[in-house]
């Protein structure tokens, strides 16, 4: 897993890169003008760059998640090596939002209001999402935020157990995808049945294409 995000409004002109879960204990080495951040078992668990959001081709626009290149890795594992860490970062290939298909939607077994679902996201084994969306239903074409997904809010996805049955994702609202005019009340975004299983979806464009 690898999530990057970008926020200079915020954080100022600071790369974050999340490879792993926070866990309570935590241990920071600093060299050069990167920070590396290990977990309790010092598994590392991310790294923040500093000043070097122009040689990425970074933007002050930027508000969140940002998909690194090929080319920006290389460069952030070269930096790494040449500050005395492990280059270890690796492009993240595959889209994070992509259109799911419930194909099972069952009452979860510790719960009166959430739902274990079957979601088709890709041609191998369905995932396995809790749901507490009180419309969703099987049959229906869903958004997905797949595990290592920073959502708008800044929220990242990580596999998660709700009432000791496991999730391997999330089933996305309008308003969790920050969509123009998302309705406040409480309930998931169901897609057009057009919409092609294990396609990936950009935020950017979704309110368009929902239009079309």
């Amino acid at each position: 897993m690898l999530i990057s995000a970008y926020n200079p409004a915020i954080l100022g002109d600071v790369l974050v890169v999340v490879l792993g879960a926070d866990t309570p204990t935590q241990s920071t080495v600093t060299k050069a003008n990167i920070v590396q951040i290990s977990n309790d078992h010092q598994e590392v668990i991310g790294y923040n760059f500093f000043g070097l959001g122009a040689q990425l081709g970074l933007t002050n626009t930027d508000r969140g998640q940002v998909l690194l290149s090929k080319a920006q890795i290389a460069f952030l594992n070269q930096q790494l090596s040449q500050a005395g860490f492990e280059p270890q970062l690796m492009v993240q290939q595959e889209s994070h939002f992509v259109v799911g298909e419930v194909l099972s939607c069952d009452p979860h077994p510790h719960s009166d209001h959430l739902h274990v679902c079957q979601i088709q996201v890709d041609e191998a084994q369905p995932l396995q999402i809790v749901c507490g969306a009180p419309n969703i239903a099987a049959g229906q074409k869903v958004v997905v935020a797949k595990v290592g997904t920073m959502m708008p809010s800044g929220k990242i996805i990580f596999p998660s157990k709700l009432r000791h049955v496991e999730s391997l994702g999330m089933v996305c609202s309008a308003r969790e995808l920050a969509l123009p005019n998302a309705q406040p009340r409480p309930g998931i975004l169901v897609l057009p049945a057009s919409f092609s299983v294990g396609a990936p979806i950009d935020l950017n464009n979704l309110a368009q294409s929902l239009k079309a």
